[in-house]
């Protein structure tokens, strides 16, 4: 049987495996890496394009997030990320 985790969400705590736990904290990191991606860009666009509106902005954005070397960068950058805290953490506690 798989080791179990606690995964706390929102008004919630469920009882997870490690493996699904990690995948949805990678997920949430990849998800905010895009959204900070968003306003970056978006508001470039507002501010160096004066007439431009702002689905302008998020159109630059949907095309460079689409990229495929940008998503595997997130990704990567967020999976190595995770799984580095959880490695301190078990040398931490003597593992």
């Amino acid at each position: 049987m798989a080791d179990k985790t606690t995964l706390v969400l929102p008004g919630r705590k469920l009882s997870v495996p490690k493996f699904l736990k990690r995948i949805v904290q990678v997920t949430l990191a990849v998800a905010l890496t895009a959204l900070v991606a968003l306003a970056v860009i978006a508001g470039n666009t507002m501010l160096t394009d004066r007439k431009g509106p702002i689905l302008k902005g998020v159109d630059q954005w949907v095309s460079f997030i689409y990229r495929p070397d940008i998503l595997a960068t997130m990704v990567l950058t967020a999976f190595v990320t995770v799984m580095l805290v959880y490695w301190q953490r078990d040398m931490e506690r003597g593992r």
